[in-house]
């Protein structure tokens, strides 16, 4: 690694202490999470509980935790807000993620050890958008999707010294200005700034016209049977650009995802970790067709830079609002590795003759074999095939390679 080189930080989505402990293992320097009520995801699987889990599990192994406390809140959320301030407060987090200058000011109050970062649902795009949040209280400022990499040199370059820039890297881009919207409220009741946003904007809407000669009257537009998704985008992929963004000095690069499997945070965040180590490690040499054949092989939207290279992108748009990338899915997770029979724990159907890869943390490329036997997890009798159940359904299987507890499979179609 080149001395002068800053050690960046990669960040990845907690939805769960489960998925928390999957992106330590796939190489996350930290994650974000937060419980259902007051963080902008109602439908993750992260509580109290799971948070209290996560800090403690995190800081014993070296790793660092940040609380979502993003929501923008009515008056009544604030007795809630408190009680978790004081708590967060003792459980020593490293950061807290907060959007809403009221909210910021109870955790200043009641959690003053707790460094502020300011959510990226603040909208900051400027240096002196970042100037006033420092000078109240936050320390790292998550800077707005909307800007460009001209933009973001400039912040860096004029910034306070202790000043700490976060920026997404990865994962679903919200149609309005940095997740400021409020079609899914309108449209189905459901408020994205309270965390319960529907993704309305990833619909299919059937468009009509009106002829005027004839007022009144709306012909349809074609587009496909299942209309057509007129405000879904792309997903950001900055994997070309990671060289770029390392040398801005950038302290965080962000995967977007809290909702998101286990299957891919594994895939993004190792696909991510070598990228990032590769670089350091032989800046010269970066090819980033390796880690992008990775990532191309996770279901998502197309993929587009946004607007990081070009203000003016037209690229970003996802019309026909398909999933890309279903060459492949979520196997198994290994429970527990044995020279012969393995346990894993089956996500998706499997089949003696499939072809398998193992996704190998910190290795770029997975290892790749045939499933030639399975066995049932109780009785021990061999089978043919097996296909989820129960929640936590496993299965005996003959795994190639050594392997740890945790480490995902995925299976190609």
């Amino acid at each position: 690694m080149n001395k002068n080189m800053k050690k960046v930080e990669l960040l990845a989505p907690a939805g769960s202490f489960e998925k928390a402990k999957i992106a330590f293992l796939y190489g996350a320097d930290a994650v974000y999470g937060g419980t259902s009520s007051l963080s902008l995801r109602t439908r993750a699987d992260m509580e109290n509980d799971d948070i209290i889990k996560t800090i403690k599990y995190a800081h014993s192994i070296g790793k660092k935790v940040y609380v979502a406390v993003n929501i923008f809140a009515w008056d009544e959320k604030y007795e809630e807000i408190i009680n978790m301030a004081k708590t967060l407060e003792e459980l020593k987090p490293d950061g807290v993620i907060i959007a809403d200058g009221g909210v910021m000011e109870i955790f200043k109050t009641y959690a003053p050890s707790i460094p502020i970062n300011v959510s990226t649902q603040a909208n900051i795009v400027s240096l002196h958008d970042c100037n006033f949040w420092y000078k109240n209280g936050g320390k790292r400022m998550i800077i707005a999707r909307e800007m460009n990499k001209e933009q973001i040199k400039y912040i860096m370059e004029n910034k306070p010294k202790d000043m700490e820039i976060e920026i997404f890297i990865h994962g679903a881009i919200c149609f309005a200005f940095s997740g400021r919207c409020f079609l899914s409220d309108f449209l189905s009741c459901r408020s994205a700034n309270l965390g319960d946003c529907a993704q309305s904007c990833r619909w299919s809407y059937n468009l009509y016209a009106e002829e005027k000669n004839n007022p009144g009257e709306f012909m349809p537009i074609e587009t496909s049977k299942y209309g057509t998704s007129i405000f879904s985008s792309k997903d950001l992929c900055l994997i070309k650009e990671i060289p770029e963004i390392i040398d801005m000095g950038i302290d965080s690069l962000k995967i977007e995802g809290r909702l998101k499997t286990e299957y891919y945070l594994a895939s993004v965040i190792n696909a991510y970790r070598n990228a990032i180590d590769d670089y350091e490690e032989n800046p010269q040499n970066y090819d980033y067709t390796k880690y992008l054949k990775e990532l191309e092989k996770v279901k998502t939207r197309g993929l587009t830079t946004f607007y990081f290279n070009d203000r003016n992108n037209k690229d970003i748009q996802e019309y026909a609002g398909r999933q890309y990338n279903e060459a492949y899915e979520y196997g198994a997770k290994v429970v527990k590795y044995d020279d012969e029979k393995s346990v894993v724990e089956i996500k998706n159907k499997l089949q003696v003759g499939d072809t398998l890869e193992i996704i190998i943390p910190h290795k770029i490329e997975p290892f790749e074999f045939v499933l030639k036997e399975l066995w049932d997890i109780d009785s021990d009798e061999e089978i043919n095939e097996i296909s989820p159940g129960v929640k936590g359904q496993q299965v005996k299987m003959k795994l190639p390679i050594k392997c740890q507890k945790d480490w995902i499979i995925r299976r190609k179609k």
